[in-house]
């Protein structure tokens, strides 16, 4: 089979490997038709985190069912499902509250050098009553892939900022993730969402969206939109120095910072007495995917939630480097990009 590997710095290849197999009689193997590229994988393309070795890389992926184990329940050979990005083992008290960052054994995440990549043409999916799922009727594969990861993370970190019915929130970094934040603040109740990015493009389609769109550096310029008092809540996306440091001035006193970018390997500065007098919440989030799939699907199943638009380009399997180097550059024509097996 195919896999997308990184070996370093800006070093995609497409490998050849064995054919995996079953891990066990609760495993699945998933002939993949479509996985997505994630702006957590753009941290091992750009070196942010050592490797001592090269990485099968993806965490998001859909595909048919082509072998199942005598354990498997919920799933079967033949069956269309979407696999959580974040795994747990599926037994234990914390997998039983369908969140798998609650595993008792610890989380795992696909294609981060423990588990296998989901940017390949078959995937061995462990627990797979816990981690896999039969895309319901009525939703797209566009759809089935963001509910893999970047729309479960969104729209916790809606639900973990408390955002007041009517309230302001911004929005910091309008990539995948931060355009699903964006429209679940919205369907939180947001009246206002100011989005912030510095391309143009990005910044347009949140404007589209109905967002009010504001380029970095963005205090003053939230601030002022909010007479002083600052945001209600503050969803930063990105979780760079800048990124963080701008969410915790620009949140009102009281307020809430809902972080779901991956900070890199280095301390943060973290402003603790302006935090403590403030009386500001910082919440950090690795997101409960299954936990959100009885929530979101409904509302994309009807309509009242909207993700079109997010995935902007589709490319084969086989151009993985030309993908990620597009993916990299973070252009306003390019969000996103789904890979075909």
């Amino acid at each position: 089979m195919r896999t997308v590997v990184v070996e370093g710095p800006a070093n995609i290849r497409v490998d050849t490997r064995p054919d995996p197999v079953l891990t066990g009689p609760d495993g699945v193997i998933i002939a993949v038709s479509a996985a997505g590229i994630c702006g957590s994988d753009l941290h091992f393309y750009e070196g942010d985190y050592p490797m001592a070795e090269p990485i099968a890389l993806g965490h998001e992926a859909v595909g048919t069912v082509v072998e199942a184990g005598p354990d498997v329940r919920t799933v079967k050979v033949g069956d269309e499902v979407m696999v959580s990005s974040v795994a747990g083992c599926g037994s234990c008290p914390g997998c039983a509250t369908n969140d798998p960052v609650m595993c008792h054994s610890g989380l795992n995440i696909f294609g981060g050098g423990v588990l296998p990549g989901a940017q390949t043409d078959l995937l061995a999916v462990h627990a797979a009553d816990f981690q896999a799922r039969k895309i319901p009727e009525g939703i797209t594969t566009e759809q089935a892939l963001l509910l893999t990861d970047n729309l479960a993370t969104g729209w916790a970190a809606a639900q973990r900022a408390h955002i007041p019915y009517g309230g302001t929130v911004a929005v910091i970094g309008l990539g995948a993730v931060g355009l699903c934040a964006l429209r679940s603040a919205f369907a939180h109740g947001a009246a206002t969402v100011f989005a912030v990015d510095r391309v143009p493009g990005r910044l347009q389609r949140a404007a589209d969206w109905g967002a009010t769109p504001i380029e970095p550096p963005a205090v003053e310029a939230i601030l002022s939109a909010t007479g002083g008092r600052g945001a209600d809540a503050v969803i930063d996306a990105v979780a760079t120095d800048a990124s963080l440091t701008d969410a915790l001035f620009a949140v009102r006193p009281g307020g809430t910072v809902s972080v779901v970018g991956v900070h890199d390997l280095q301390p943060f500065p973290f402003p603790a007495l302006g935090c403590l007098i403030r009386s500001i919440t910082v919440r950090w989030t690795t997101a409960p995917v299954q936990r959100t799939w009885p929530e979101l699907i409904p509302l994309l199943q009807s309509g009242r939630l909207d993700v079109d638009g997010i995935f902007t380009r589709t490319l084969p399997l086989a151009d993985a480097a030309a993908a990620y180097a597009t993916a990299a550059s973070r252009s306003g024509e390019d969000v996103k990009i789904l890979l075909r097996p």
